[in-house]
């Protein structure tokens, strides 16, 4: 008797508790929504993530929605390869590229579970190891911002401004600690700020400015683009693949964060177009799990810089299978993404 397999998705919810509260220059997080997507075919699971973000309008009512209409898409569909089922989930989730991440990564996850490999062996990125990922400082009172550096020492950190006294806590933090440290607005400070702290952030040497400006402010970054010192990498301003283009002399490179642009299918293409542009690669996250994490970490030999440290950030992690090491991230040898759920 010949057995016909089809896809079966299932999700569920979660309360991800932070460390602490986590502050940028628009908004405080306390916790973190989150939903674990089960992507299921003959007999193996794969697992992606998709968080809540109101700044990109994506809510636990909406990704439910989407999950729920993609169940019904798959009924009675057999599973071939990520990329394909990614053509045809794109146009059905353009409203929401979270849950197309999530279910993406799902799709990388089992699609090596049902080869037996890796999925960085399957890209060919586990020649060679990544970048060191950077631990970030969410904006705080200066002495609580250097209470988490003394308790987590790194290599590199992030620091989170868009304050008016942020030339103060950065001075404050180069002094106590020689780590690298890059520094991320979320788009809080004008051109003139951005300008007038320009010989102090080289002075303390910065190793980069993430989105100094708002998103669409693409006229005023272009005059920041030959005034700066050192290098101005877009992230509110570069979301999916039609962004990258508009990037070149405006920014010198790009962070890519799997859930805005789609997961790991375009990602990929967004890498390859950066590098044609001539642009440097980051690659971001929100605040994920291992489960989301671990399908950037397959990515990282091809960036530049990474800021993968959500599972640093989250109090109760509800995967295991990556190991940080003084800013080094190591992936299991299993199948697929390489973790598992702690649950199971």
């Amino acid at each position: 008797m010949q057995i016909f397999y089809t896809m079966k998705l299932a999700y569920h919810f979660r309360e991800l508790e932070l460390k602490y509260p986590f502050s940028i220059s628009r908004h405080t997080y306390y916790s973190q929504p989150s939903f674990c997507v089960h992507l299921s075919y003959e007999g193996m699971t794969g697992y992606g993530e998709a968080t809540t973000n109101p700044y990109y309008q994506i809510t636990e009512k909406n990704l439910a929605a989407s999950f729920d209409k993609i169940k019904v898409l798959l009924q009675g569909k057999a599973f071939e390869h990520p990329d394909r089922l990614w053509d045809e989930l794109s146009p059905v989730l353009d409203d929401n590229y979270f849950a197309l991440s999530a279910l993406n990564n799902a799709s990388w996850d089992l699609y090596g579970k049902l080869e037996g490999k890796p999925v960085a062996s399957l890209l060919k990125t586990d020649d060679k190891e990544g970048p060191l990922t950077s631990y970030t400082i969410g904006i705080d009172r200066t002495e609580v911002m250097l209470e988490k550096i003394n308790k987590l020492p790194w290599p590199v950190y992030k620091i989170k401004v868009g304050t008016d006294h942020d030339m103060k806590i950065l001075e404050t933090i180069r002094r106590y600690t020689d780590a690298v440290i890059r520094i991320d607005a979320n788009g809080g400070w004008t051109a003139e700020q951005t300008r007038s702290y320009s010989e102090r952030l080289y002075r303390w040497n910065i190793e980069f400015v993430e989105q100094p400006l708002p998103a669409d402010d693409f006229s005023e970054m272009k005059s920041l683009y030959d005034f700066m010192p050192m290098p101005l990498v877009a992230d509110e301003s570069c979301v999916r693949e039609d962004d990258v283009a508009r990037c070149p002399g405006s920014f010198h490179g790009i962070n890519i964060k799997l859930q805005k642009c789609g997961g790991i299918t375009p990602a990929l293409r967004m890498i390859r177009e950066a590098r044609e542009l001539g642009l440097q690669v980051m690659l971001g996250c929100m605040t994920e799990s291992t489960i989301g994490i671990a399908a950037a970490v397959a990515l990282m030999p091809l960036a530049d810089y990474a800021d993968l440290d959500g599972p640093l950030i989250i109090a109760k992690d509800p995967a295991r299978g990556l190991e940080y090491v003084q800013g080094h991230i190591r992936n299991t040898r299993r199948p697929g993404l390489g973790f598992i759920l702690k649950e199971q």
